[in-house]
């Protein structure tokens, strides 16, 4: 493993103290600066594509085709896509028309947060450094990026790349572990953005309340996977097992265990062994180099190999470990209990936890008795069924017929509730979180013959003037609307289109066949 230089702690605080400085010379506030630091950080990603995968593959094991698709070509499109958003991004808004205000000439400026500070994590190293630093960068901040110790290599390689490509006035990178943190959190931010697990993420909050930073906190969870008999058996397999395999099951939103109805569950266990043998033909075991991640750190497999050591369920697929090389091969249990050791806490690597229910109502009690999940996925072709399932249940994403990919969907948000996390970010929602919303209003001179009333002495014709600035309400409702789903009455518009559509299909095709 890479030896990681440490940022000495006497000079974190100069960082800050220089990122400050720069922040207020106003440099990044014109928009073409910020285009300019936003194309250099999508080419510091393309230039350096091998020594990025050589990084990761040190790091974590990682084939070069995952390092790719999750992290490599997503960070230069986050890149690129706050180059080319930004101007419509930070343009001033309008509120909509107020015969009471707009004569006041209301607007929303979209002013900079200032100096920010993003803690990311091991996992997706590049892209959830590189997202947030495009948000940050479009809304015209400074920026502290602090990696993980647990990628040495990845971490190494950005502190070196990153002076080289952007302006050290506006962006630095301490690398280091907890002293490091921790002297971080001991400075004052203008907003922080930890991506990780919820033990340190309740030390991070606390740490930003000492001086009410604002922060937005990505914690994972136990993401369950809820699959209908009547689902594309096939494609069901396929997808929720590339979603535990891709990076070693390293991945916050990957699937965490199963909740599957107990007649349907050895029929969708011969499904996944199938996919399994699909996926790693040579002898059905990923253990060839460069087709599957490693576990990131010795400690991190002495963690996920005790769950799997003391789980009471039954092992079905792989099972194999290696101490020596992190490995952990791709594993599927059956029978789980919830009260099983799988399901005592965020997995976070490859073991698939199955754990049979007697239908939907059963899944969704299961479901609702634990912490709101960061993603909730399901296999299903009922709209009935997923519409009953999302509607009766929290989490950071409602995810059908699909896994993982979604926080890279273009216009999604990506983001927890509750013990999941809070705040959002990807795209133009990063843009937002760095961004202050700055009210303003010029009211000119004459208003005052309007609004003369509001000033003392006060009288009874300027209590009865005040009416006039109450809005008319609709008439007073009878009674409570009656109960349905806001997913129900949506599905069953499209319900109601579908079989208007069939009907005349159906018809047009009667005509032909008559004549």
């Amino acid at each position: 493993m890479s030896e990681l230089a440490y940022t000495p702690l006497d000079e974190i605080e100069k960082i800050h103290s220089e990122l400050k400085k720069g922040f207020y010379s106003g440099k990044n506030k014109p928009i073409s600066y910020r285009k300019y630091q936003l194309l250099q950080l999508a080419y510091l990603i393309k230039d350096n594509t091998e020594k990025f995968e050589e990084a990761l593959r040190a790091d974590l094991g990682r084939p070069a085709l995952e390092s790719r698709f999750m992290e490599i070509g997503p960070s230069i499109t986050d890149a690129l896509k706050a180059y080319k958003g930004v101007d419509s991004w930070a343009r001033p808004e309008k509120p909509g028309f107020s015969i009471t205000f707009t004569f006041m000439r209301p607007i929303v400026y979209k002013e900079p947060k200032g100096v920010v500070l993003v803690i990311s994590p091991f996992n997706y190293p590049l892209w959830l450094t590189v997202g947030p630093l495009a948000g940050a960068l479009a809304a015209g901040c400074a920026t502290v990026i602090k990696p993980s110790e647990a990628t040495p290599a990845f971490s190494s390689l950005l502190a070196e790349l990153v002076p080289k490509y952007l302006d050290s006035d506006l962006v630095r990178v301490v690398n280091g572990a907890v002293p490091e943190t921790s002297k971080l959190l001991d400075l004052q931010w203008d907003h922080i953005l930890y991506t990780g697990g919820g033990r340190v993420g309740r030390i991070v909050a606390t740490a930003a309340a000492k001086h009410l930073t604002p922060v937005s906190l990505e914690l994972g969870g136990k993401s369950p996977v809820v699959i209908d008999p009547n689902c594309d058996l096939e494609t069901t397999a396929r997808r929720v097992l590339w979603g535990k395999i891709v990076n070693a099951g390293q991945t916050c939103v990957a699937p965490d265990y199963i909740l599957v109805p107990r007649h349907f569950q050895d029929k969708f266990v011969d499904a996944l062994k199938t996919t399994y043998a699909q996926f790693f033909p040579e002898n059905a075991k990923p253990n060839a180099e460069g087709t599957y991640s490693r576990i990131v750190t010795p400690q991190a497999f002495k963690r996920i190999k005790k769950l799997l050591d003391e789980t009471e369920g039954e092992i079905v697929i792989g099972g194999e470990t290696d101490e020596a090389t992190k490995f952990i091969a791709p594993t599927v249990v059956k029978n789980v209990k919830g009260t099983d050791s799988l399901m005592s806490d965020e997995i976070f690597g490859p073991l698939l936890p199955i754990v049979p229910v007697e239908d939907l109502d059963e899944a969704i009690a299961f479901i609702n008795a634990r912490d709101h999940p960061l993603a909730l996925y399901v296999f299903s072709q009922d709209p009935v069924f997923k519409n009953k399932l999302f509607s009766r249940t929290q989490s950071g994403a409602a995810i059908a017929n699909e896994v993982v990919i979604h926080p890279g969907a273009d216009g999604l948000p990506f983001g927890g509730v509750g013990p999941s996390g809070y705040g959002m970010h990807t795209g133009k929602f990063t843009f937002d979180m760095f961004t202050h919303l700055r009210s303003s209003l010029d009211s000119p001179s004459w208003i005052d013959k309007i609004l003369a009333f509001r000033f003392p002495p006060y009288t009874p014709k300027g209590l009865k003037a005040t009416l006039g600035l109450y809005p008319s309400l609709p008439a007073r409702p009878s009674g409570p609307p009656p109960a349905e789903s806001a997913y129900t009455n949506r599905w069953a518009r499209w319900l109601l289109f579908g079989l208007a559509f069939a009907v005349a299909g159906g018809l047009t095709r009667k005509d032909k066949f008559l004549k």
